[in-house]
C-alpha cells in the first residue's frame, strides 16, 4: 500500500485509448495465411514479450510480434474465431485481428489488472483489476462504457477482484472479489431480470426499488472470497475456492497465534443465489484449471492443487470427493480433449518435479504415463489442437519451446523453440468452451 493510492479514473481510461487501424473489418474478409482459422494457436512467450501464431495442423509459426509488457496468460477470442483480446498486467488491452495480424485499437483499463473476459455474443469486454479495485466494462472497439468500484452495496469496504470469466448460455460476466465476500453476475442481456439488493418479503409487491438488470451488478453472498472459480456445464454452478484463512488459536503459553484454516471450496448456485455445498479439499485446489469430464456416465470435475501433489475428482451431481490421484508436486493447469482417453497434468509448482507432466486415464482415473523436460526446467500448460491429435506442452525457459506429443502414443513430434512460452491457446477449443469447462 502507498498513499496516496495511485488513482486510475474513467477520464484516463478514454484518454489511453488508441485506434491503430482505422479500417472497418468485413465479415467477407479472408485472413492473408493459408491454414485453418479455427486451429490457430495463440502463443503468449514471455521471456521476450511476444506473441506467436502458429498453424495447428502444420505445428508451424505463421508470425511473430511483440506484445505489451507482461501480458496475462489467458488471451480471450471473438466468437467468430477472428479477433483476440490480450490483457496485460499493467492494465492494456490489445484487440489483435487474426486475419490481417494487424493490432485494431489499445486501451489502459487500470494501473494492475487480473484479467479480461469476452461476451458470447461478441459485443462486450470485460476487465477485473487489482488496481484500481474496480471491473471496467467495454465495447468491441475498446470504448469505454462503464466502471464498477468493487464495493460492498453500502460503500464502506472495497476490493481487488480475482477474476472475471464470461457465462455465455446466461449472457452474463461472473465476477469474484479478492478482499470481500461476494460474487457478482453483470447481465449483457437486455431484458435481463430487474435487481433487488437485500432482504425483500415480495418484489411483486413493490416494496423495493428494482436496479436494472441489464448491466446491473447482481450480488450473491459468500462465507469467504474467491480467488478464482469454475462453471458447471451447464453454467448453474460456480465451484471455487479462496486463500486458506487465518485463525487465532490459543498457543500453549494461552496467547492467540495465527494459524491456517483449510480451506473449503463452494458451490454455488448463480439462480438461487446461494451456496448449495461444501467440498472440504485439502491444500489449495486451483479450481481455475478445473476441468470436468464424463466418468461411468456421470459428469465430474478434477480439479490441481497449488499445495499438495494431488488430482480432486467429484461427482458434480452429489458433489462428493470420488478420488485423490497422487501426483509428484503441487501443480497449476490440467487439460484434456472429448476425443482424448487422458487427463494431462503439470507439477510445476514442485521445486523437484516441475519438469513433468503425469497423464491419467480417464475411465480408471490412475496415472498411466509421464513425460519429462531435463531436471530443473519447467514443463506445463497443455493444449490440444482442434481435433485432440496432438497435445502440445510449454518449455517454460528463456530459450524453451513449445512441445508437440502425439496425444494417444505420447510421444514427442516436433518442438517449435519459443521464449518461454508460458501458455498457447487454441482458437476453436476457446471460443467453443469458456474458461474452466474443458473437456
Amino acid at each position: 500500500p502507498v498513499s496516496p493510492s495511485p488513482s486510475w479514473s474513467d477520464k484516463d481510461i478514454q484518454g489511453s485509448r488508441i485506434v491503430v487501424s482505422e479500417r472497418t473489418p468485413s465479415p467477407r474478409d479472408k485472413p492473408i495465411w493459408q491454414a485453418d482459422p479455427l486451429n490457430l494457436f495463440v502463443v503468449v512467450e514471455g521471456g521476450d514479450h511476444h506473441v506467436s501464431i502458429v498453424d495447428g495442423d502444420k505445428l508451424e509459426v505463421i508470425h511473430r510480434f511483440a506484445s505489451r509488457y507482461a501480458l496475462h496468460g489467458g488471451p480471450k477470442f471473438s466468437p467468430d474465431g477472428r479477433f483476440v483480446y490480450f490483457g496485460s498486467r499493467d492494465g492494456w488491452i490489445t484487440k489483435y485481428d487474426l486475419y490481417t495480424l494487424q493490432v485494431v485499437a489499445e486501451v489502459r483499463a487500470g494501473l494492475n489488472m487480473r484479467n479480461v473476459a469476452v461476451s458470447g455474443d461478441g459485443k462486450w469486454v470485460l476487465a477485473g483489476n487489482y488496481l484500481p479495485g474496480n471491473v471496467v466494462l467495454f465495447d468491441a472497439q475498446l470504448n469505454l462504457v462503464r466502471s464498477y468500484p468493487a464495493s460492498s452495496l453500502d460503500g464502506q469496504q472495497h476490493s481487488r477482484v480475482s477474476a472475471v470469466y464470461d457465462a455465455a448460455p446466461r449472457q452474463s460476466f461472473v465476477i469474484a472479489l479478492k478482499d470481500l465476500p461476494e460474487l457478482w453476475e453483470i447481465s449483457y442481456n437486455p431484458r435481463a431480470e430487474p435487481i433487488h439488493d437485500g432482504y425483500v418479503h415480495d418484489f411483486r409487491m413493490g416494496e423495493a426499488i428494482a436496479k436494472s438488470g441489464y448491466l446491473g451488478v447482481r450480488r450473491t453472498p459468500l462465507s469467504q472470497p474467491l480467488d478464482d472459480f469454475f462453471f458447471d456445464p451447464a453454467y448453474r454452478h460456480v465451484i471455487g475456492a479462496g486463500r486458506p484463512a487465518l485463525a487465532k488459536s490459543p498457543s500453549a503459553s494461552g496467547a492467540s497465534s495465527p494459524e491456517e484454516t483449510p480451506p473449503s471450496a463452494q458451490v454455488i448456485n448463480l439462480d438461487a443465489r446461494q451456496r448449495v455445498a461444501s467440498l472440504p479439499l485439502p491444500g489449495l485446489p486451483h479450481l481455475g484449471s478445473g476441468i470436468s469430464f464424463q466418468y461411468q456416465g456421470q459428469t465430474v470435475l478434477a480439479t490441481p492443487n497449488l499445495q499438495q501433489g494431488l488430482i480432486s475428482v467429484i461427482d458434480m451431481k452429489t458433489w462428493q470427493i470420488i478420488k485423490q490421484i497422487p501426483t509428484p508436486g503441487p501443480g497449476f493447469f490440467m487439460r484434456s480433449h472429448e476425443k482424448s482417453p487422458y487427463l494431462w497434468t503439470d507439477s510445476m509448482m514442485a521445486p523437484q518435479a516441475k519438469n513433468t507432466l503425469t497423464i491419467i486415464d480417464k475411465t480408471t482415473l490412475t496415472p498411466v504415463a509421464q513425460v519429462k523436460a531435463p531436471e530443473g526446467q519447467t514443463l506445463a500448460h497443455i493444449e490440444f489442437t482442434r481435433d485432440g491429435r496432438y497435445a502440445l506442452a510449454s518449455l517454460w525457459e528463456m530459450k524453451g519451446a513449445l512441445i508437440v506429443y502425439d496425444a494417444r502414443t505420447l510421444q514427442e513430434v516436433k518442438r517449435l523453440p519459443m521464449c518461454k512460452p508460458v501458455g498457447k491457446y487454441n482458437v476453436y477449443n476457446k471460443i467453443t468452451r469458456e474458461e474452466g469447462t474443458s473437456h
